[in-house]
Order: C-alpha cells, then sequence, then structure tokens
C-alpha cells in the first residue's frame, strides 16, 4: 500500500458519520427517552445512552422517520405533552403516543451534540405542512407558527438546516407512495416553498429505496429531472445480510455500495449535463447498516406502545462488514457529503438498553466509533495491491479493504483496514515515504476468534477492541500484521518531512 499526501481525493464532511432514530421499536421510548428509569434526567433522557452517544461524536441525526414520517403530523408532537393524541401509527401497526416530537428531539440532540436531519411528511402531507414546520422551527419570531413554538417553551429557534424531502416514496410499502413524476413534482414544490421560508436549507430528495427497486436509475433520473434546481443531495438507502451464512460473500457486501454510490452519482451527472446546469449534486447515504432481521422481528400485535422491533444482535463479522462499509464512503468522500448509520439505540443498531434496566455496546458500535473518531481531515487514494478472491455474488474481492485519512493541523494519518481473510493473517507493507519520518500512536484491532461472536447484555465485553496490533516502522516505511477477519485502526504522526 502507497499513501502519498499528494493523492488528495477530498476533505471528509463530518457528517458522513452521521446516524438516524426514528419512531420505531424502542428507538424513541426505552431508547433514548425513558421517564422513570434509574439513569432518567429530568427531562426524561436516559443519560447512559447519552453518553454512550456523545462518545462517537455523531455530527447528524435523521429523524423521526423512517417510514414513520410518511404519516406524522409534527403538530401531534408538540405542546404541552399531557394534551398530546395518541394515534395509531400505520407504518409500524403501534400505537404513538407523541410525548417526544420536534422539540424534545431537538432538545435531545443538542445534548447529545449533534445537529438535526428533519424530514418532512411527503406521504400524506405536502408543502403547505412542509412549510409551517420550517417556521415553527427556524423562523424567530413574529409569526404564528415561530410564536407557536415560543409559547411552547423554546424562545430560540432550533436552526435546523438539512431536510429530507420525505423517505422511500417509491416503496409501496410507504403511506402515500408516489411514481416518480409524483413525487418529482412534489418534491420541487415542497422545496420552493421551505426555502421562500428560510433560504438557508439544505435540502435531500428520495432516490430509490435500494438499488435493487424495479424502477432505479429511471426513478433516480426522473425525480432529478423535476427537482434538480431546488435540491442539494439525492439519497441513497442499503442494507446488507448473511441469512445465507456466507462469510466471504457478505464480507464483499461493500462492493455492492461502491457500484451503488458510482451508479447514483454517473446518474446525478448526466441530469446535470442534460440541464446545463453548473451546480453539483452531492449523495446522502441516509440510511445504510447491515440488517439481517430485515422482513422480520415486526411486533406479534398490532397497536402497541414501543415493543420490541428489529433488535438485531450483531457479530464479529456484522462489524467488519460495517468497517468495510465506513471505507468505501470514504473512497467516495467526493461525493458523499452525508451518511447515516441506521439506526442509533435498539433498533438494527450499535447501542442496546433494556427496560428499565442497563445498556450495552454491539460489535458495530467499535469501527463505527473509530471511524468517527479518528477519519475527520483529507481522504488520500491509497494505492493498493492485494490477493483477492472470487464470492458467489462477486468477483476479485481484495483480501485488504482499506483507506488512509490525514489531517494536516495535527500531522495525524490514520489507516482503517479490514482483512476479508477468514483464516490467515495478512503482512502489510505501506510506504508513506511523501511523509517522511513517522512515528505510531496506536494500532487498535477489533478481532475474536469466533467471528460470529456477540455482545449481549450478560456479556457485554466479549468483543471489545484492544490496542495490541503489530506495526514496525522504518522510517516511512510500515509492516503491519492485519489478524485474520479483523478491523484495524493504525494512527500515526508525522515529526519530519
Amino acid at each position: 500500500m502507497v499513501i502519498d499526501k499528494d493523492f488528495v481525493l477530498s476533505e471528509v464532511d463530518p457528517r458522513i458519520y452521521g446516524s438516524f432514530i426514528e419512531h420505531l421499536g424502542r428507538a424513541v421510548y426505552g431508547g433514548i427517552y425513558e421517564p422513570g428509569h434509574p439513569a432518567a434526567d429530568e427531562r426524561g433522557f436516559r443519560r447512559d445512552a447519552l453518553e454512550a452517544i456523545r462518545k462517537l461524536k455523531v455530527p447528524i441525526i435523521r429523524y423521526p422517520g423512517g417510514n414513520f414520517v410518511s404519516g406524522y403530523n409534527w403538530e401531534d408532537g408538540v405542546g404541552p405533552q399531557a394534551e398530546r393524541k395518541r394515534k395509531l401509527e400505520l407504518a409500524w401497526w403501534t400505537t404513538e403516543t407523541n410525548q417526544v416530537g420536534t422539540n424534545e428531539f431537538a432538545e435531545w440532540a443538542k445534548l447529545a451534540g449533534s445537529e438535526v436531519m428533519m424530514a418532512v411528511n411527503l406521504g400524506t402531507r405536502g408543502p403547505d405542512a412542509a412549510r409551517n414546520l420550517v417556521e415553527y422551527c427556524n423562523h424567530p419570531a413574529g409569526s404564528y407558527y415561530s410564536d407557536l413554538r415560543i409559547s411552547h417553551g423554546y424562545k430560540e429557534p432550533h436552526r435546523i438546516k438539512t431536510w429530507c424531502l420525505g423517505n422511500e416514496m417509491d416503496g409501496p410499502w410507504q403511506i402515500g407512495a408516489k411514481t416518480a413524476v409524483e413525487y418529482g413534482r412534489l418534491a420541487n414544490e415542497t422545496a420552493k416553498v421551505m426555502r421562500w421560508v428560510d433560504p438557508n436549507l439544505e435540502l435531500v430528495a428520495c432516490g430509490s429505496s435500494g438499488r435493487g427497486m424495479p424502477t432505479f436509475a429511471e426513478w433516480e433520473a426522473t425525480v432529478l429531472d423535476l427537482s434538480y434546481d431546488q435540491v442539494d443531495y439525492l439519497s441513497l438507502h442499503t442494507y446488507y445480510n448473511n441469512n445465507e451464512n456466507d462469510s466471504m460473500n457478505f464480507l464483499a457486501r461493500s462492493m455492492d455500495m461502491d457500484q451503488f454510490i458510482g451508479s447514483v452519482a454517473s446518474i446525478c451527472d448526466y441530469i446535470k449535463a442534460k440541464k446545463r446546469s453548473k451546480k453539483k449534486l452531492y449523495l446522502s447515504m441516509d440510511e445504510w447498516n447491515v440488517w439481517n432481521t430485515i422482513g422480520s422481528s415486526r411486533a406479534s400485535e398490532r397497536w402497541q406502545v414501543a415493543p420490541p422491533e428489529f433488535e438485531d444482535t450483531y457479530t464479529m463479522e456484522d462489524a467488519l462488514v460495517v468497517g468495510c462499509c465506513l471505507i468505501t464512503l470514504l473512497k467516495h468522500a467526493d461525493r458523499v457529503k452525508i451518511a447515516c448509520l441506521a439506526q442509533l439505540i435498539n433498533v438494527i443498531a450499535p447501542i442496546m438498553t433494556e427496560n428499565g434496566g442497563p445498556l450495552w455496546l454491539q460489535t458495530t458500535y467499535y469501527p463505527y466509533m473509530h471511524a468517527s473518531l479518528y477519519g475527520r481531515g483529507t481522504v488520500l487514494h491509497p494505492v493498493i495491491r492485494s490477493a483477492k478472491y472470487d464470492s458467489k455474488d462477486f468477483t476479485d474481492v481484495p483480501y485488504l479493504e482499506a483507506i488512509s485519512v490525514y489531517n494536516e493541523e495535527s500531522r495525524q494519518i490514520t489507516l482503517f483496514a479490514v482483512n476479508r481473510h477468514l483464516s490467515d493473517s495478512l503482512e502489510l507493507d505501506v510506504n508513506l515515504g511523501s511523509f517522511g519520518q513517522v512515528r505510531l500512536i496506536e494500532h487498535i484491532v477489533l478481532e475474536h476468534e469466533n467471528i460470529k461472536a456477540t455482545n449481549t447484555k450478560n456479556r457485554p465485553q466479549e468483543v471489545v477492541p484492544h490496542t495490541r496490533g503489530t506495526t514496525l516502522i522504518d522510517g516511512g516505511k510500515l509492516s503491519v500484521k492485519l489478524s485474520k477477519a479483523s478491523w484495524n485502526v493504525i494512527r500515526l504522526e508525522y515529526v519530519s518531512e
């Protein structure tokens, strides 16, 4: 592997390490919010959850959905909590108490050190409700909805900058699903009036719900043809699983993400060329993760309040795939500016809680945390030569998946590397000649003899990182041993050039 400071790809937008909290399962109720819990503060927010989330330094969190938003009336979640309506929630067949809404979440996000990425309902609603919500959230005072917010106890506006124009509007499961023409026109008109209320907004149009949708590519092209001038980002959603128990194929899934991003970027550029536009559209991978229980794990009975749903238990190999996906996102940092690991707590999440009980961290927490903490700066194009393998769905899969990020201000270089080999370690030679003399800060490793190992409430420390990685340095050259099936973070400081 060769890393050179002149092989610059892009600055990293920190929002690439974003996440997502939907009114689904126990993400909100029993996750971030549980009045009466021993760790709850005076507002009902769990302090232990806040502490675990702060350690991730999550820059932005998407809210309130997800499928939930397509049937959500935001007015139901503001005002005195005792007066809020209990509603049948049709996306997930539960009862929504509305005890947490726009103001509570904005307040919680501030405590977590995160910005809010707000989604508007374009399923059952449209431009009118969206512009009113922007006025409620962002206008200082002197109008009906801004004064309503003030009357609810929030004098200062929330100043939410980034907004999603609906969610997965191509999906037949979605409340108020649309054709591409219907959605493209609606997104354009909604974006227009939202910007009239607040010209500083950044707006995300819905791409396909996934690369496998029958209308994929045509959907993107049609939607952008109708809304290109009014939006800043196009969304991508993708999830991966190992339900076939084919680990080598599963570990190659990030190659699908790579191809997906490249395809959507090409469609955006086609519309740019078609319109003779000077504007470059960026991408928001605002739902991505490993999701092994997709299509199952729904609540057994309808209309419960916050039942457990989609509470995946993640393995060591799941953490490796998350690590590979984070590397892939960094490889596309020139185009992907926002990405949201879906979701943050309890629902296909790196953080788990028990109602009334403890909190523990899943295997996937660690690569996500490492990337967020150490993957900020400038992404460098690495030159890599690695042995490869073929799997059921992929050919020429490199055993080494890696990327490098350097921070000129701190004079630090971080190398993220996954060894996909299930039985052999990799001996990696890294040439850092353009950086001169370097010294090792630490080599962090996440590994386990059993790739199916998990962290649970009873064994929360089964899979945790250590700093016993083997890295030898000779001038500007590194010799690194990457253990089999491992996630590695090699942190360096360059002391001379």
